[in-house]
């Protein structure tokens, strides 16, 4: 998948394999996981522009958002440290401080949505 190897040209992030493995077969996605989560994932193009339109470099350094919650937390690698886990963080507001982890794993994170 080219945009993967152009991603990581861009953005010098490289993003754990589980969601390598996701964007590969659904590109992104939006909708219901579970009973009571919603979740918006956007596509590997997505990725840059939105961290650049929200700023994230400079609101909340060492976080890459890559989707939400359909509502005023985005989800987030945080790439300070080597497993990237995976927080939720306030678009409003947003600052390292009032990062909630959620899951230590990509898969872990769909998981957690999932029972929520």
């Amino acid at each position: 998948m080219n945009e993967i190897v152009d991603f990581k040209r861009k953005t010098n992030i490289n993003i754990p394999n589980e969601y390598v493995k996701f964007l590969k077969m659904f590109g992104g996605g939006e909708g219901i996981i579970g009973k009571n989560s919603y979740v918006i994932l956007w596509s590997i193009s997505e990725l840059p522009d939105m961290n650049m339109l929200y700023k994230v470099k400079e609101y909340a350094p060492g976080f890459f958002i890559f989707g939400s919650d359909g509502g005023g937390e985005a989800y987030a690698f945080d790439t300070r440290t080597p497993a990237m886990p995976i927080n939720s963080i306030p678009f409003v507001g947003m600052e390292p401080s009032l990062a909630r982890m959620i899951a230590s794993s990509f898969n872990t994170f769909l998981e957690v949505l999932y029972i929520a």
